[in-house]
């Protein structure tokens, strides 16, 4: 375990090889699992302000979630999260691309300057899922099967999964604490 300012980092992060391989998961994790991507609250308000800039890059049937959902739900761990597209479908946010890839509307129109929020951080940090306690914040690699193909990929490019989220990283903690986490790290392999 690695302690960096307020946050406690498994192992796994350090040791762990992983590079996301979008054409052999189809970016799955957009649309598996049991409810949306976890949310803060600041970006449960940014995501409300946001959404006239970003609905243009959405699905019809996104577009009608969230019309009738809302930008973001409460979900069944009392907790906010994104819409989904039926009971527990999709993410309202996901779009595909013209190779079938989903890809997130909100990166999207953040990416054609449309809008100030990139994504929700849960999503741009996935696959490390943040566990917020009153005094620290412990970050863990959530395994799941749909990201065996990152795994390959990760092992075959020698890629430490704390290496290939490094903006996502730097995004939520700064240069900093990122800065920190690279020596504790070498100190660990001396």
């Amino acid at each position: 375990m690695i302690i960096v300012g307020n946050a406690v980092i498994s192992d796994d992060i350090k040791d762990h090889l992983f590079v996301c391989d979008l054409e052999a998961c189809k970016g799955a994790c957009c649309v598996e699992g049991d409810a949306g991507a976890p949310l803060t609250d600041e970006e449960t308000e940014t995501l409300e302000r946001e959404m006239p800039a970003i609905a243009p890059f959405l699905t019809e049937e996104g577009r009608k979630a969230i019309e009738e959902k809302g930008t973001w739900v409460i979900d069944q761990e009392n907790e906010k999260g994104t819409t989904t597209v039926g009971k527990n479908g999709a993410c309202a946010f996901a779009i595909r691309d013209k190779k079938g890839v989903l890809k997130c509307g909100i990166e999207q129109a953040w990416s054609e300057g449309k809008s100030n929020f990139r994504k929700p951080i849960s999503c741009h940090l996935y696959p490390i899922r943040i566990t917020k306690y009153d005094a620290y914040d412990a970050l863990n690699y959530d395994r799941w099967h749909i990201c065996d193909p990152a795994c390959s990929l990760g092992k075959s490019l020698g890629v430490p999964l704390y290496q290939f989220l490094k903006d996502a990283l730097l995004r939520k903690y700064g240069e900093a604490w990122y800065a920190e986490l690279l020596e504790k790290i070498a100190a660990t392999e001396k």
